[in-house]
């Protein structure tokens, strides 16, 4: 454990506001950026008016009562309907990732989890190739985004996307795959090296035989008995006749701790700090075993706490591509053409800047944080979000004018706070150096001569104001703390 003095060491006892630990802008935003995917201006002011814990009851209640995403019409096709089917197939493929988008841009934390799981459980729709499965997997996720561990763990090995992209489809007693076995414990349930040895992976392999019958190609997968290594088998100093069922039972059973620390410490990662605090591991990992590995109890444990609010997790996490495009969207509101495709426009982004959906750069998944930033991707980042930025200009300039206004709660002729607050909107803390806040203020200014600061003569009525609030926007999207969540 670090002891650095910015750690974090506030318990996970209940947050509870008070005059230097305010329910403020920044707090909003951090629960809105690490819980979903941002904050339109109207959340913001309806959170703010919350009381914070039930905010976030509200919040998970939502997830765990949102029904997945409706099937396609070709949701469970098999290859030969595809083959003739009027659209190409990547065309498939491409709808469902725009619809992931849409999904994540319209919900909260069910579609933030959902994100979560797709790199713990790890596919790419390049290996197994059926839209159908892309699906189907993708309904997985959603279904048990926010549901039991133990379960999800059992129905993601024989989802047919995770089948075919770690070989268990090719796993029976005759010719012996240990792919998904071995990725099961170290990337899905334990971690490398973390209570369970070369046996147990051979062991659990033969266990996990038989799941290879399939009448039609991208048809659904089932179990056959002839395939199956009926042998006695020893997992985790347990032997018998032992099935899929029964690997999951043991591992549970045998090295439920464990899986409560892994599966805690990732969660923690992505929703609180890359500086993993053990103690606070420790407590939600006990809270995951007594509750039966439900995984609700946990995230009401973590975001209710004085820990996930502590002024020392904010700004602590880099956006992810889905996240910087989503976000400086819904933050601003505004509306767009509909033959703009926004939600198509992101998914390429995300490709563009190593997110491509469905395809996690190999089987241990995007590493994130420092990983989505290096001299290359950064400036794509900026790129990105700055032609968003001048496509909503030349649809509408009033709205930019309308945007300020309604984060001033009305009209201003103080400049300079005008400037401070669209910038403490959009970043996670306020800025170090009062030099910063004075370079953005000229650059708000946008050359208006300086008598009409002083004499009154500037408000957001001005008709120079959208232009000065487009540029800066422009400014803010430079600004390295933009980057962060």
């Amino acid at each position: 454990m670090t002891t650095s003095s910015t750690y974090n060491i506030a318990s996970l006892k209940a947050y509870s506001p008070t005059s230097s630990n305010p329910w403020d802008l920044q707090k909003i935003h951090q629960l809105y950026r690490r819980l979903g995917f941002g904050a339109t201006p109207e959340m913001v002011a309806n959170g703010l008016n919350q009381n914070p814990l039930e905010l976030i009851d509200q919040l998970i209640d939502e997830a765990i009562n949102m029904p997945p995403t409706k099937a396609p019409d070709w949701g469970f096709w098999v290859k030969k309907d595809f083959d003739t089917a009027p659209k190409k197939m990547h065309t498939y493929r491409t709808e469902l990732k725009n619809q992931m988008v849409q999904d994540f841009f319209t919900n909260n934390l069910r579609d933030r989890l959902t994100l979560f799981w797709s790199n713990h459980f790890v596919t790419e729709e390049t290996v197994y190739r059926s839209p159908a499965y892309m699906y189907q997997y993708y309904h997985l996720l959603q279904f048990h985004a926010i549901g039991n561990f133990k379960q999800f763990a059992y129905d993601i090995g024989l989802n047919p996307a995770m089948l075919i992209y770690l070989n268990n489809f090719d796993n029976n007693k005759k010719k012996p795959n240990e792919n998904y076995a071995r990725e099961f414990l170290e990337l899905f349930t334990l971690g490398i090296d973390n209570g369970y040895t070369q046996t147990d992976i051979i062991e659990i392999s033969r266990a996990f035989t038989g799941w290879n019958k399939r009448e039609e190609r991208w048809g659904p997968i089932v179990f056959d008995p002839a395939k199956f290594d009926d042998s006695s088998k020893t997992i985790f100093e347990e032997t018998g006749n032992w099935g899929y069922d029964d690997v999951i039972d043991i591992l549970f059973k045998k090295r439920k701790v464990k899986i409560a620390e892994f599966i805690c410490t990732k969660l923690y990662r992505h929703f609180v700090s890359p500086e993993i605090n053990t103690v606070i591991i420790t407590q939600l990992a006990q809270t995951f075993v007594d509750n039966d590995f439900e995984i609700s109890p946990v995230l009401k444990r973590l975001f209710k706490s004085e820990h996930f609010f502590n002024d020392k997790s904010l700004g602590l996490l880099i956006k992810s591509p889905i996240d910087i495009q989503l976000s400086f969207f819904k933050e601003l509101n505004f509306e767009i053409p509909t033959d703009f495709n926004f939600f198509d426009k992101v998914r390429g982004g995300c490709k563009e800047l190593t997110q491509e959906l469905f395809n996690p750069i190999d089987v241990g998944g995007w590493q994130e944080d420092k990983d989505w930033v290096n001299s290359s991707t950064i400036a794509r980042r900026w790129d990105r979000v700055n032609w968003y930025l001048w496509s909503f200009w030349r649809y509408d300039k009033e709205q930019f004018r309308t945007f300020a206004t309604y984060i001033m709660g009305g009209n201003s002729k103080d400049v300079a706070l005008v400037s401070r607050s669209i910038i403490e909107y959009f970043l996670p803390k306020p800025l170090f150096e009062n030099f910063d806040y004075e370079e953005a203020l000229e650059i708000f200014k946008n050359e208006i001569p300086e008598n009409h600061f002083e004499d009154g003569l500037w408000d957001l009525e001005t008709e120079s104001a959208p232009s000065q609030v487009a540029q800066l926007l422009a400014h803010i999207i430079k600004i390295p703390e933009f980057q962060l969540k």
